[in-house]
């Protein structure tokens, strides 16, 4: 009886062991583009989704000036921008305009006028988006369609050529 009891409890710890939390997946709450409204840096502007110019693709970037991953894609996106010369792309954060701005001085994203840099002070893009990490990026196509979500490890190419 006890070895019986024994295997049931090796057979239960073992399967508990092989258990993994269910992964979380990026997604957007829905299929069009969010409305938005963020500070822009580095002039304290609204930018709004109707500011976003038609019949372009936007990819919608959640980042923290402070993260590591966020500042080696946005090195990243900026060394390949060629491959986004049709593409609009808005990073957003929540973390404090003065930190958001140091971020866009530090990189002179100011040399980029299809990047759009600002603050996002009621996290509508936070709570619109399921973001497991970051950075996130978010792609909508020229339609304001949502084509997919890419996470930090996915290459600039394979971004680029999915819109």
């Amino acid at each position: 009886m006890n070895r019986i009891v024994f295997y049931l409890l090796i057979l239960l710890v073992g399967n508990t062991a092989k258990a993994q939390a269910p992964s979380m997946q990026m997604t957007a709450r829905q299929t069009g583009l969010p409305s938005f409204s963020i500070t822009r840096v580095p002039d304290s502007s609204r930018f709004e989704k109707a500011n976003l110019q038609k019949n372009k693709a936007v990819i919608m970037m959640v980042f923290s000036p402070d993260c590591e991953h966020c500042q080696q894609k946005i090195k990243e996106i900026m060394a390949n921008i060629k491959l986004f010369k049709n593409v609009q792309i808005v990073m957003v954060s929540n973390l404090g305009y003065s930190y958001v701005k140091r971020f866009y001085q530090e990189f002179n994203v100011a040399r980029y006028p299809n990047i759009t840099m600002g603050m996002d002070y009621r996290y509508m893009l936070g709570n619109f988006f399921t973001i497991p990490g970051l950075p996130a990026m978010f792609l909508y196509n020229k339609n304001g369609q949502f084509v997919k979500a890419f996470d930090r490890n996915v290459p600039v190419q394979k971004i680029a050529a999915t819109l």
